[in-house]
């Protein structure tokens, strides 16, 4: 199998020794059935993918939130969406690959859909830069999210990056203000905003377009100020930590809940979004549709409000002050 991830072994050598199996049904065990055996193995490949999958490890996670086949940004665009149509470019600078958007069809809603987009193979990643968006791509987000706000239509990001480029070209074009611009505009925009992190959720790249009224995030991704490779450099000078690193910053949708620092996690298939794109697609849309419908109801005001109380809550943190020591009494003589 391609693209297998190492927890998934025993899984593969399992479904490798069914097909064997089915392939040459003389090697099969004289006590049984030929049916009966192939019964037993199919089971035994649910039980283990069931044991594998319901025990996860924050690392784990990781790697599935990467895995390859994830379907990415435009595939849940063709699935969850309807009517798409793509704008392109900044109007200032060059068009960003890296960046999707346009508007689209949510159910009934129309709505301005814009999410980061990965490559299948070599070729679209060089195209795409790995997902990774310059300063020109989140320029072009933001002139999509005005373009929302000007026509009343709610904005769907859906966020799979592991970071904005930090390449020299970036830097030269002001990619750190064009992410605090659109952090800052985006808390403004008076139409309902809902962020879904489909994969991965990396630092400021992720956060330029996630500043939102809800925060949806899939079972398998992640949303971390830092990659655990990278955490694992800095910590303990060696990026092979980055399993231990993965699970000390608490970056998993079940973390995240818990510091609130997420509104809702959406479910995916047993072995991830991978094995069943149409079924996480359908279960994407009926989150979004969900939120969407009830942040309508609510006041422009009161969205407001409640956005940038969402985001001040974050970062907040128990400060224990160890009790002063006081000196035993000491006796004095008379």
């Amino acid at each position: 199998m391609k693209h297998q991830l190492d927890f998934e072994k025993p899984i593969i050598e399992l479904q490798n020794k069914l097909e064997d199996l089915r392939e040459h049904p003389e090697k099969h065990s004289l006590g049984i059935s030929f049916e009966e055996e192939l019964q037993i193995i199919e089971k035994k490949i649910e039980e283990t993918r069931r044991q594998i999958f319901l025990n996860l490890t924050p690392w784990q996670r990781v790697q599935l939130a990467r895995h390859p086949k994830r379907p990415f940004t435009l595939d849940y665009v063709s699935h969850t969406f309807s009517d798409f149509q793509e704008l392109h470019g900044d109007r200032m600078f060059a068009e960003d690959r890296a960046m999707v958007g346009g508007f689209a069809k949510l159910g009934e809603h129309h709505v301005v859909v814009i999410g980061t987009q990965k490559g299948r193979d070599t070729k679209e990643n060089i195209l795409r830069n790995f997902g990774s968006a310059h300063p020109e791509g989140y320029r072009k987000a933001l002139r999509l999210m005005r373009l929302a706000n000007k026509f009343g239509l709610p904005i769907i990001t859906l966020i799979d990056t592991a970071g904005a480029y930090p390449g020299v070209a970036s830097e030269e074009r002001h990619i750190a203000e064009a992410i605090a611009v659109n952090l800052r505009e985006m808390t403004l925009l008076e139409v309902p905003i809902i962020a879904a992190v489909i994969g991965e959720g990396g630092s400021g790249g992720a956060l330029g377009i996630g500043v939102a009224d809800r925060v949806l995030i899939m079972e398998n991704s992640y949303y971390s100020v830092i990659s655990p490779e990278g955490c694992a450099a800095i910590l303990w000078k060696d990026r092979a930590n980055a399993a231990k690193a993965a699970a000390a910053l608490k970056i998993t949708a079940k973390d995240l809940l818990e510091l609130k620092l997420v509104d809702e996690i959406i479910p995916e298939p047993l072995g991830g979004a991978h094995t069943d794109t149409l079924g996480t697609a359908a279960n994407l849309k009926s989150h979004l549709l969900k939120n969407l419908e009830e942040l309508l109801t609510h006041s422009i005001a009161e969205r407001l409000q409640k956005r940038y109380a969402k985001f001040r809550a974050h970062g907040q943190f128990i400060e224990k002050i160890k009790p002063v020591e006081t000196a035993a009494p000491v006796a004095v003589a008379a």
